[in-house]
Order: C-alpha cells, then sequence, then structure tokens
C-alpha cells in the first residue's frame, strides 16, 4: 500500500524512540500509486493498478553502518520495522569501522508536492489508441503519484510526490522495422500527442525505403533529443563524479586540467521541473539549479557528502553514487524545424543504444545507431540507413565539432520500471555535429 508524509511521520518517530545513545537512524520511504497498461498492436495486452511501499532502515552504531528494506502494508509494521532495527544492531557489531561514514545531520526539512494533469483513468485507453487505431502500436503506459521520504533522527524530515506519465511505445513497418518514440510529462495535452503520431507516421513511411548502406567514416550528424539524451546519460558512468576524478577515473578529467569544450554547450542539473527530489538518500539538499559545465568549461563534478569528508571538500547535494538525477543541457538558437536543413547533407540519428566507454580517459563512447536513422540530402531524408557502430569523443562531438543545439529542450523520461517507477529524466536539445565517426 501507499504511504503519506503522516503517516511516514508516525512511523518514524517511533523508530527514533528505540534508538540507544549511541545509535543514529536513516529512513528512506519508496512509494507509488500508479496505472499500467500494456499494449500490442494497437490493443490493451494488460491493465491494472500498482500500490507499493517500500522502507528502507539504515542505522549506524560506533561508526558502523547496516541497512535493510521491507515492504510496508499498514500498521502492523511497526513490529516489523523494530525487529528490523534489532537485526541491524546485531549485524553492526560484526562490520568492520567506516572511516568515512556521513552521520545524520539537520540542516532544515523540505516538503515538496507537485499536482499533474493525467488522463483520466477511465479514459486513457481511448486517449491512447485513438490517434493509433491503423497502426502497429506496441508500448507500455504508465501514469499516477510517486513519493519519496528521507527521515533521519537528527530531526531532518523531508518527503517529494508528484504526478507524472510516460507512454513509452514503438510503431512497426509491414517488414518489421520501428519507429521508436516517447511522450511523458506532468500535464498531458491531447494535441501534443495527436502531432507526434503524425511525425512518427511520416517516419514509418520513409522506414519502407531500401535502407542505404554507409561506409565507415566521419558524417554531418544530426543527433535528435533522445539520441542525445543517451549520451548524456553516458556521464553518470564516472564522468561528472568528483570521487571519479579523485580516483583518476572521470572520462572529464581534462576539463578540470584545463581543456574545455565548445562555448555552445551547458550542462546542468535543474530540480525545479517537480519531477525528481532535490534531497538525496542521506537528507542532504541540491540547490534548485547547480552549473556543472557553463560554456564548456567545468565548473563543478558532483560531490557526495562522503567524497567531501574523504577529501575535504564541500558537498553540493550529489547522491552517494554522484550520478545525475535532473540533467538539462541548455537550448541553442537553431530552430528545431531548421534541423534538417542546417544538416543539408548527412545523418539523421533518432535512437541509439548499446552505449559504453570504448577510452575513459579520452572521453570516447561507443554504441550503436538504432530504430528510425536516415540518410539525409538537400535536407530532405530520402533513405533509412543501416545500423552503424560508433566510436567519437566527447571533446570531440561537444567540442570543436558541436556546430548547433536547437532551441527547443525535450524531457526524455527515465523509463526504468524495475522494482518500481523510475523519477526523472534528461532535459536535452536536438545536436547537430559536423562531423561524427562511424567505425562500422
Amino acid at each position: 500500500m501507499t504511504l503519506d508524509f503522516s503517516a511516514a511521520q508516525h512511523l518514524t518517530r517511533e523508530l527514533f524512540a528505540a534508538l540507544k545513545p549511541t545509535e543514529a537512524l536513516f529512513v528512506e520511504i519508496a512509494s507509488e500509486s500508479s496505472q499500467f497498461i500494456r499494449f500490442n498492436r494497437a490493443r490493451v495486452r494488460q491493465i491494472g493498478m500498482v500500490e507499493d511501499t517500500v522502507i528502507t532502515l539504515r542505522l549506524q552504531s560506533h561508526q558502523r553502518t547496516a541497512s535493510s528494506s521491507f515492504p510496508y502494508s499498514g500498521a502492523v509494521d511497526l513490529a516489523a520495522a523494530l525487529d528490523f532495527l534489532t537485526q541491524l544492531r546485531s549485524e553492526t557489531e560484526q562490520l568492520p569501522v567506516d572511516p568515512y561514514l556521513v552521520p545524520p545531520t539537520d540542516t532544515g526539512s523540505i516538503q515538496e508536492t507537485y499536482m499533474g494533469r493525467l488522463p483520466d483513468p477511465d479514459s486513457v485507453v481511448e486517449t491512447i489508441l485513438r490517434p493509433v487505431q491503423d497502426l502497429d502500436f506496441v508500448g507500455i503506459y504508465s501514469g499516477g503519484t510517486i513519493a519519496r521520504g528521507s527521515f533521519n533522527s537528527a530531526g531532518q524530515a523531508h518527503w517529494f510526490a508528484t504526478e507524472t506519465f510516460c507512454l513509452d511505445y514503438s510503431l512497426f513497418t509491414t517488414t518489421g522495422k520501428a519507429v521508436k518514440n516517447s511522450y511523458a510529462g506532468t500535464h498531458w495535452d491531447s494535441a501534443t500527442y495527436q502531432a507526434q503520431i503524425e511525425g512518427d507516421r511520416q517516419q514509418l513511411a520513409q522506414l519502407e525505403q531500401p535502407p542505404r548502406q554507409l561506409a565507415p567514416g566521419r558524417y554531418r550528424t544530426y543527433f535528435a533529443p533522445a539520441a542525445v539524451a543517451e549520451l548524456v546519460g553516458m556521464l553518470s558512468w564516472g564522468a561528472v563524479s568528483e570521487a571519479a576524478y579523485r580516483q583518476g577515473g572521470s572520462a572529464l578529467a581534462k576539463l578540470r586540467e584545463g581543456v574545455t569544450l565548445s562555448p555552445l554547450f551547458s550542462l546542468q542539473e535543474d530540480f525545479t521541473g517537480g519531477t525528481v527530489p532535490r534531497f538525496n538518500a542521506d537528507g542532504d539538499i541540491a540547490p534548485p539549479r547547480l552549473a556543472l559545465i557553463e560554456r564548456g568549461k567545468l565548473q563543478t563534478f558532483l560531490i557526495s557528502r562522503r567524497t567531501a569528508q574523504e577529501y575535504k571538500l564541500v558537498a553540493n547535494g550529489a547522491n552517494r553514487q554522484e550520478t545525475l538525477r535532473s540533467p538539462l543541457v541548455l537550448p541553442g538558437t537553431l530552430p528545431e524545424r531548421e534541423a534538417l536543413a542546417a544538416l543539408d547533407t548527412g545523418l539523421y540519428v533518432g535512437n541509439l543504444h548499446y552505449l559504453n566507454w570504448s577510452d575513459r580517459p579520452g572521453g570516447r563512447i561507443t554504441g550503436m545507431t538504432r530504430y528510425a536513422c536516415f540518410w539525409v540530402e538537400k535536407g530532405k531524408i530520402v533513405a533509412p540507413i543501416a545500423d552503424l557502430r560508433f566510436d567519437d569523443s566527447l571533446y570531440e562531438f561537444w567540442g570543436s565539432h558541436l556546430e548547433a543545439l536547437t532551441d527547443t529542450p525535450v524531457w526524455i523520461a527515465n523509463t526504468d520500471t524495475y522494482e518500481r517507477r523510475s523519477l526523472g529524466g534528461i532535459t536535452v536539445p536536438g545536436m547537430l555535429v559536423k562531423a561524427f565517426q562511424f567505425t562500422l
């Protein structure tokens, strides 16, 4: 079942009252009430509601930490939670001392609730399927309220709740090729959804053409926002982390040493959209906006409180993994409708997948094109392309080879539903690169 703020406060007060003088406790809460609908061939294949809450206890005692999680199912869980607390006490006695343990603090609490405008649960199926009845439409819709809580025995009590939706879908041709897209946000707009499907229809028709085989080499390339989001997501894999830099594993180390990217490229964490909480599991609060790279120059890495303690730095609200939670690439000036004309002749890349570092110190990323990717001549799509592997450095495609960013950023939602619906996403514009390296 789901848990609200007042019920969470009651549960945590009882737990904190049971602590010994030498103990400290963090309580993390992940709760949701979501509607899920799975579609295949423009028909409903599965539909239902999920109400779920998981509580995680992290006990600190004598410079040691142990944790445990359990599902919340009602008032009877106070006794169960106290039992878990007893088990954690015995575990901490067997653990080694943690020299960089992060104790709980109380720097003020925040409670934020963001109300959205989601499709009516009783008519959402008709709303989604009406524009795609004649198409081979496959996808999953999830929508509802997600809540996160972070409480500690020092007195901090954070709560965050947001209403969001995400329709993650593909449209297939008769030959099995697909256009992959998503529509997500906090306020559903049927006109926007209808216009997006019409654009997908055009790409679907273009996919019916024989594919163009391209030789390896450097090509002028336009990346749609979904493809840009995949590249930005790689920065959470050992790039924007201060700990990764200190340990010699940051793909952005050259920026700390004085190298710069294009002045067109600026990256920040932006929590003002109401899709992800500013607080992390330790209760630390990030600023509403945090500039990481500004006009090509590094401003800061993400610094957790644990990293700050280890290296005697000032933390900036990062989570323990020092990963991006709500990244925003600032838009440029290229009108989105003129992107193909600006490309002129080259590749339109709609989606990427299988990304990985091929040379992390050099900032080189490898991966594959996917779904609707096309060869463009004189600003017009002429043929789909056979899949290509790429291998290029971010110091080039966000550096000397970056020609333009579009003027309309798009929120690409995190569609993961492992264990529970994920929060947040990546907000990015489209990107025009004058030369991008394709290898196979």
